[in-house]
């Protein structure tokens, strides 16, 4: 009995009835480094030691400090229950990611469901952008402009940037600007379907979305909650930033959420310029699987022209 399964997601997670978690994948990681094929650097930092909230710190190869170069906050991926900012996965990413745009960037290490429910997530991502807007850390002190602050993420990274590009626009908090945000196969729901959701292609892929919802924040009424489903936020037009650039991949069950975002972010009455990219014959996230292939640098190269516009 010890060994039944209560909740299987595979391939990324089984919770067992006597509670224990067994992650299938994204628990590996590697330390920083100074990556041979990109020049990047890399270090670790602690951000809030007491609750085990950390960072690692990337440094592209032409750094100068007479001339400061935008930061980037990026939140990984995983549903909100695996992978790390330290995991090879993301590692390499980062480091592909910062060669190509040219930033300082800052990987956030926030606490995973269900061991932290949302929206601790969130709270931490906050902190996080919070701790390095203030510009204490030397790499950002050194070699980041704070009038130049950009959010990114994939998939439920991708969702965490947008709510906490939201509450840059609640609450307006001084000392940095938030330029824009990029969402990559943001991980957005919804109550109904939309689109393409119920095609034989897509259906299990939204299903298995919805019931992760569910699992990593147990008190929410349903996922039409704005911080799921942004097009159900009256608040919406309040989006602290003033552009945002999303990816969606054409075989993703997620596609048409980030379309949606566009059509929801175009007709709120938000005051910015948001585009929508859309690749034919990918999966979720590919770009972060594949930082170095084909597809994968075309969209690194997009993200650099967004950040240095």
């Amino acid at each position: 009995m010890a060994d039944e399964i209560l909740h299987d997601f595979f391939p990324m997670f089984r919770v067992y009835k006597n509670g224990r978690i067994e992650r299938l994948t994204g628990q590996d990681i590697v330390p920083p480094s100074l990556d041979p094929s990109t020049g990047v650097q890399s270090k670790d930092v602690q951000i809030a030691p007491e609750i085990n909230l950390s960072a690692r710190i990337y440094l592209p190869p032409n750094a100068d400090r007479s001339k400061k170069l935008p930061l980037l906050v990026y939140y990984h991926g995983g549903g909100f229950v695996i992978e790390s900012a330290f995991s090879p996965l993301y590692q390499k990413h980062l480091n592909h990611l910062v060669a190509h745009a040219n930033v300082v960037a800052v990987s956030v290490n926030y606490r995973l469901v269900p061991e932290f429910p949302l929206p601790i997530a969130f709270e931490d991502s906050w902190r996080a952008l919070k701790w390095s807007a203030e510009g204490k850390e030397e790499w950002i002190k050194e070699f980041a402009d704070l009038n130049r602050v950009y959010l990114g993420g994939d998939s439920a990274g991708g969702n965490i940037a947008h709510n906490i590009a939201m509450r840059v626009g609640s609450e307006k908090p001084e000392g940095f600007n938030l330029r824009g945000i990029f969402l990559n196969c943001p991980y957005f729901g919804g109550v109904d379907p939309i689109g393409s959701e119920m095609t034989e292609q897509l259906r299990s892929g939204r299903e298995f979305a919805e019931k992760l919802w569910r699992f990593a924040c147990p008190s929410m009424s349903d996922s039409d909650e704005g911080w799921v489903n942004p097009g159900k936020d009256p608040k919406i037009s309040g989006l602290g930033c003033g552009k945002v650039l999303v990816y969606v991949a054409g075989k993703d069950s997620l596609k048409d959420r980030g379309w949606y975002y566009k059509e929801v972010l175009s007709n709120c009455g938000w005051k910015g310029e948001i585009e929508c990219v859309e690749v034919a014959g990918e999966d979720h996230v590919f770009s972060v699987f594949f930082p170095d292939n084909e597809v994968g640098i075309a969209v690194l190269k997009k993200v650099a022209s967004f950040i240095t516009d």
